[in-house]
C-alpha cells in the first residue's frame, strides 16, 4: 500500500494510471451499448445455450460485448489478426522489411498498415456475422434479428467495424499516454469483467447438480497452483554474464565492472496464446455462421474439446512464441552493441561468436516457453472441460491476467524507481529468478 501511495504522489504517473482507468472505463461503458436491430433477450438465451462452446470464448475475449452484440462485439481480434498478418508479411516482403529497419518513420507507417488491415478484417467478420445472426434464433425460435433486410447488414458492418476502430484507438492512446500496453489492458479488462458472472456461472451448476461440489475446492486449488506457476516462470529469467574491458583515457580508467544479461524464459510474454487464440477463432466463427456441410465439418473439427483443436492451438502457441522472440530480440544486434561499448561474454568472443552463444541460449529458452505457455493453456482447460466449468477459469484467461498484471506493476515500479521509490515491496522491486 506505501507503494500505490508513493504512485499516487507523483504527478506524472498519478495522470498516467488515472488516464488508463478512464480510458477502460470509456471501453466498459461502450460494451452495454447495442447494436441496433437485434432483440436482446434471444441473443443473451443463445449464449446461455451455447456458454462452453466457441461463443463462449470469444465472447470471453471481448469482454462479454459479443453476448450483448454491443457496439464492440468483435472486440480487439481484428486488430491482432491484422498485427499477425503484417508482421508475417514482414518476413516475406521485402519493401516491409525496409521499412522495419528504418527506425521511428518505419514503424509509424507500419503501424498505418495495421490500421487499414483492422478496418478490412473488421468489415469482413462483421458481414459474415449480421449474416448468420439473420438465420439464427433462440432456443425457443424467436429470430434473434428483428428485421433482416440488407439494412440490417450495412448497418451493422459499420456500426462494429467503428466500435473497433475505437477500441484501436483506446489501446494506442492507452500504449502512449497511459501504463502498460493498451490492446493487452483492454483484453484483461474484459477478462476480468467476467469473472463475476463466471463464478455466479459456477454456482449455478452446483446448485443445478450439473458440478460436483466435491470438484470445487480443486478447481480453486488448482486455480492458486496455475497462478504461482505463472508468476514463477514470468519472472524467472537466465542471467548471462557481461564483463566490460578496462579503458584508459587521459589520468581516468574506465569500465572493468560486470554485470549480466537478463533473458527471461518467456521471452514473448502473452503474445502467442492471444494471437493464437484470435487465429482459432477466426474460421471457426466464421464456420458457425455458414451452413454448408463441408465447413460445419471444418468449424466442428476446430472446436475446442476436439484433438485436431489442441493441436493445432499448441502449434500455433509453438510457432509464436519463436515468431514473436525472433521479432523482438535480434543477437546479432545485442553482441554488436556490445562489441561497440566493450562488454564481452567470459569465454566467448565477441562478435559473430557472441551472437552464435546468445541465439543458441535463447532457443533453449523459446522451447521451455513454449512448453510452458502450451501447458499453462491446454492442461487446465481439458481438467475444466472433463468438469463443467466455463472458459473463465481456464488457462489462457488467468496466464493473460497474471502476465498483464505484472507487466503493469513492472512499469509502474520503473516510474518509482527514477523517482527513488522502493516500488510496492518493503524487500524492493521485483527481481527475476535465476
Amino acid at each position: 500500500m506505501s507503494g500505490l501511495f508513493s504512485a499516487a504522489s507523483i504527478p506524472e504517473l498519478r495522470k498516467r494510471v488515472i488516464f488508463t482507468l478512464l480510458m477502460l472505463l470509456v471501453y466498459r461503458m461502450g460494451v452495454q451499448i447495442p447494436t441496433p436491430g437485434i432483440n436482446g433477450d434471444a441473443l443473451a438465451a443463445f449464449f446461455e445455450k451455447n456458454a462452453s462452446t466457441l461463443f463462449g470464448m470469444f465472447n470471453m475475449f471481448s469482454g462479454g460485448a459479443l453476448e450483448n452484440f454491443s457496439i464492440f462485439a468483435l472486440g480487439i481480434m481484428p486488430y491482432i489478426s491484422a498485427s499477425i498478418i503484417i508482421q508475417l508479411l514482414t518476413v516475406v516482403v521485402p519493401q516491409l522489411e525496409a521499412l522495419s529497419k528504418e527506425g521511428e518513420a518505419g514503424k509509424r507507417t507500419i503501424t498505418k498498415y495495421t490500421r487499414y488491415g483492422t478496418v478490412v478484417l473488421s468489415v469482413i467478420q462483421g458481414f459474415f456475422i449480421a449474416t448468420g445472426l439473420e438465420n439464427m434464433t433462440s432456443p425457443n425460435g424467436v429470430p434473434i434479428v428483428i428485421d433482416p433486410s440488407l439494412q440490417f447488414r450495412l448497418m451493422t458492418v459499420l456500426t462494429l467495424t467503428s466500435g473497433t476502430a475505437f477500441i484501436m484507438w483506446l489501446g494506442e492512446q492507452m500504449t502512449e499516454r497511459g501504463i502498460g500496453n493498451g490492446i493487452s489492458m483492454i483484453i484483461f479488462s474484459g477478462i476480468v469483467a467476467r469473472m463475476p458472472a463466471a463464478v455466479a456461472n459456477t454456482v449455478e451448476l452446483i446448485k443445478s447438480g450439473e458440478l460436483s461440489l466435491i470438484f470445487l475446492p480443486i478447481i480453486v486449488a488448482m486455480m492458486f497452483l496455475v497462478v504461482g506457476f505463472i508468476i514463477f516462470v514470468e519472472t524467472s529469467q537466465r542471467r548471462i554474464p557481461i564483463q566490460y574491458a578496462k579503458r584508459v583515457v587521459g589520468r581516468r580508467v574506465y569500465g572493468g565492472q560486470s554485470s549480466h544479461l537478463p533473458l527471461k524464459i518467456n521471452v514473448s510474454g502473452v503474445i502467442p496464446p492471444i494471437f493464437a487464440s484470435s487465429i482459432m477463432m477466426f474460421p471457426a466463427t466464421i464456420g458457425s455462421f455458414i451452413h454448408v456441410d463441408w465447413v460445419q465439418q471444418f468449424s466442428a473439427a476446430l472446436s475446442p474439446g476436439t484433438v485436431y483443436y489442441y493441436l493445432m492451438y499448441v502449434g500455433m502457441i509453438v510457432f509464436f512464441c519463436f515468431f514473436y522472440t525472433a521479432v523482438t530480440f535480434k543477437p546479432d544486434d545485442v553482441a554488436e552493441n556490445l562489441k561497440k561499448n566493450g562488454g564481452f561474454i567470459p569465454g566467448i568472443r565477441p562478435g559473430k561468436k557472441t551472437a552464435e552463444f546468445l541465439d543458441h541460449a535463447l532457443v533453449r529458452l523459446t522451447v521451455v516457453g513454449a512448453v510452458y505457455l502450451s501447458a499453462v493453456c491446454v492442461m487446465p482447460t481439458l481438467l475444466i472441460q472433463q468438469l463443467n466449468v466455463p472458459f473463465y477459469f481456464g488457462g489462457t484467461a488467468l496466464l493473460i491476467v497474471v502476465g498483464v498484471a505484472i507487466d503493469t506493476i513492472a512499469q509502474i515500479e520503473s516510474h518509482l524507481v527514477m523517482r527513488n521509490y522502493d516500488g510496492f515491496m518493503k524487500s524492493g522491486r521485483i527481481k527475476g529468478r535465476h
